[in-house]
């Protein structure tokens, strides 16, 4: 019989406008966005839960935020700041059980399962962790515990901020049924209007629905999708290895082909690399450029600076 696993799925709430915000109190209940400017064609890396209420969200171009709500507080990425305190909340997630699959500065799969006889219950490790990130950092997580990464991940988006859900065998299917079918993973927005145009809009109604069909949408990736539908998801927590190289990477729930808007996307991703080369005290030679087309042909292209840098307006030119 296969062994109950107990995932943790802790995500920081608005980590890098929560951390402004908390450097600055100041700010609190101010509306605030932290990214690049107007002229830098920037666009936000984080929003306050303040400014989302104005229908701002991360990566949008900023220039559409500061539209969206004229009295936005826009600042500046504070990238070693951040890696700083990232450093601070996964010192605490290690206190716990050393598998930790940390997924970006603002969150991280912990599988809890082999520590359970030394913490007490996933609950009470769950409850644990997110008491000593508010207590040691003076920020809030959302907290969601399950049976694997695809429910784990659901439930500490449901209740955002400050949250805290559990989803078990028992209730999976009460919960995920209503949801939209948007809400698992690998239906972006293209694929899930094909559902909506063939009737199918939540997840219930995408489990009921006969596969051969669902391939005629999906193609291979449709007994995937069913699986999560039904809540099942195999794949273990991945403990991070030491990184030989600082990289940032995003895939986009539809194909995008607006130039500037790609221009946004990279800037923002070489201030996260260069910001955590800085915080490391790393210095690289050679940077890589990555691209891959819906059909997945993968374009990279590489140069190597004559000398080893840090410095984001080097690594953007």
């Amino acid at each position: 019989m296969t062994q109950q696993r107990y995932i943790l799925h802790i995500d920081m709430d608005a980590f890098y406008a929560s951390v402004e915000q908390m450097d600055n109190p100041s700010l609190k209940g101010k509306p605030v966005i932290v990214g690049g400017t107007v002229q830098q064609r920037g666009v936000v890396a984080a929003a306050s839960y303040e400014s989302r209420k104005f229908g701002i969200h991360s990566a949008m171009p900023t220039s559409q935020a500061l539209k969206l709500c004229p009295n936005v507080i826009l600042l500046p990425v504070r990238m070693g700041r951040y890696a700083q305190l990232s450093k601070q909340i996964i010192k605490i997630f290690n206190d716990y059980t050393p598998q930790v699959e940390q997924i970006s500065l603002d969150e991280a799969f912990l599988d809890v399962t082999g520590s359970i006889t030394l913490f007490g219950s996933a609950e009470k490790i769950g409850r644990e962790i997110k008491d000593r990130i508010q207590n040691e950092t003076g920020l809030t997580a959302s907290v969601g515990i399950a049976p694997n990464k695809f429910l784990a991940k659901m439930a500490s988006d449901l209740q955002k901020p400050n949250g805290f859900v559990i989803i078990t065998e028992e209730n999976k299917q009460k919960i995920l049924d209503p949801l939209d079918v948007s809400k698992i993973w690998g239906v972006g927005k293209v694929t899930a209007k094909n559902f909506y145009d063939r009737g199918i809009r939540t997840i219930e109604q995408l489990r009921k629905t006969p596969l051969k069909f669902l391939q005629t949408i999906l193609g291979n990736q449709a007994d995937d999708i069913v699986l999560l539908a039904q809540g099942i998801d195999n794949r273990p927590v991945e403990p991070n290895r030491e990184a030989k190289s600082i990289s940032a990477e995003e895939t986009f729930a539809q194909d995008i082909i607006d130039k500037n808007f790609l221009l946004n996307v990279l800037f923002k991703q070489v201030e996260e690399v260069a910001g955590r080369l800085r915080e490391e005290k790393l210095e690289g030679k050679t940077i890589t450029l990555k691209l891959r087309y819906k059909n997945f042909k993968t374009v990279t292209r590489s140069h190597t600076f004559e000398n080893p840098t840090n410095v984001s307006q080097t690594l953007w030119q």
